[in-house]
């Protein structure tokens, strides 16, 4: 028998909401894969291997034509540190109004001053150039010297998300801290948990950390398409196998989006 419709109601009334996922992507074929898979949104970027920079305006536009799902877009001008001099914040702006016109829904920032706090008066002015869009503040948090100061910090700057594995290599190293931060937010921001997500360890973390956001990379090495290359410089005039390429498959994705279910 089925449960009496009070008790029904109560039950229904106490399932905790489902867990919103962002994929990190770099290509069309992996935010197919990331929408049919059941993912809510997406993050843009290009070169992963460097932990993602601002996709071209041509990969914005196209993928916006693909999905109909969010999409974040990554504003980072370049590989290593988040503290910028003049002529990249200044294109760090100039990306952004680009990628705003492209159809964008939010934006990434990170940046942070020569000391590891987070650069307020400047986050604060990509936050305003961005709106009406909201923004991320990206696991350049994760790097800054006193994550709980980061915080308040980022609330002040006005963002609406921080992307953070709770300052560890990985979101499960980094649940006791992740929860801490989830505590200290008190719902003034939302805390975006990222850092080796995958289908079989997100509901352990969501259930560690009361995180109701997740943030998941999901790459897998495919073959890439050519079938004759000149073997003589492998690994490849890039540093790396040009014979492979990373994706998201839509079959990872709808694990990760079952396990929260």
């Amino acid at each position: 028998m089925g449960l009496p419709a009070s008790r029904e109601a109560t039950k229904q009334k106490t399932m905790p909401p489902s867990t919103v996922i962002e994929i990190c992507i770099d290509a069309v074929d992996s935010a197919l894969a990331a929408q049919n898979g059941g993912a809510q949104r997406v993050e843009l970027c290009s070169n992963l291997l460097e932990g993602g920079v601002t996709p071209s305006a041509g990969l914005v536009t196209i993928v916006r034509k693909k999905i109909s799902i969010g999409l974040q877009v990554i504003v980072r001008p370049r590989g290593g540190d988040f503290c910028y001099n003049e002529d990249e914040f200044d294109t760090m702006k100039q990306d952004i109004v680009t990628a705003k016109s492209c159809g964008a829904d939010g934006i990434a920032v990170g940046l942070l001053n020569l000391d590891g706090t987070v650069d307020i008066p400047r986050t604060t002015e990509l936050v305003e150039l961005s709106n009406p869009l909201p923004v991320t503040f990206h696991r350049a948090f994760d790097v800054s010297t006193d994550l709980s100061k980061s915080l308040e910090d980022v609330i002040t700057t006005g963002a609406k998300r921080i992307l953070t594995s709770g300052g560890e290599p990985s979101a499960l190293k980094g649940a006791e801290s992740l929860a801490k931060l989830v505590r200290q937010s008190a719902g003034r921001i939302i805390i975006l948990a990222a850092g080796s997500i995958k289908g079989s360890n997100a509901r352990e973390i969501v259930e560690k950390t009361g995180v109701q956001e997740v943030h998941a990379g999901l790459r897998t090495v495919i073959s890439g398409r050519m079938k004759q290359s000149n073997k003589n410089i492998s690994p490849g005039v890039t540093g790396m196998d040009e014979s492979q390429r990373f994706v998201v498959l839509e079959e990872n994705v709808k694990k990760l989006k079952q396990a929260l279910i």
